[in-house]
């Protein structure tokens, strides 16, 4: 389980990233910057190339997210309520603290890296 708490930690924290950097950089400059703009261009670029990386990591963060619920015993709302963090600009590195500290909790021979 430790390989997957490392896995979950460095996804997670990766899938937030991207989404705030989507959220909170590029896709205001797409939609508010001036046509023509050097902001425009960077802002499209981000919300094309970033979004998608986005989204295809967070299938993998959804996988890496319930196989980790399944080896430590998570119970359905927990679950649940970590999965959609992880669309959620900031909430993402709450519900990774919150995992992790609970994985930690309940099993306490698996340390985090």
């Amino acid at each position: 389980m430790k390989g997957t708490l490392n896995f979950y930690k460095v996804i997670a924290t990766v899938v937030g990233v991207l989404l705030i950097v989507l959220v909170l950089v590029g896709l205001p400059m797409d939609l508010f910057a001036a046509d023509g703009s050097g902001a425009k261009d960077a802002g499209r670029w981000i919300s094309r190339n970033i979004g998608v990386a986005h989204g295809w990591l967070y299938m993998v963060y959804l996988v890496t997210t319930f196989v980790l619920s399944r080896k430590a015993k998570w119970d359905m709302p927990f679950t649940i309520v970590t999965l959609i963090c992880g669309t959620i600009p900031i909430a993402s590195f709450w519900a990774e603290f919150r995992a992790i500290h609970h994985v930690q909790a309940e099993h306490p021979e698996v340390q985090a890296a």
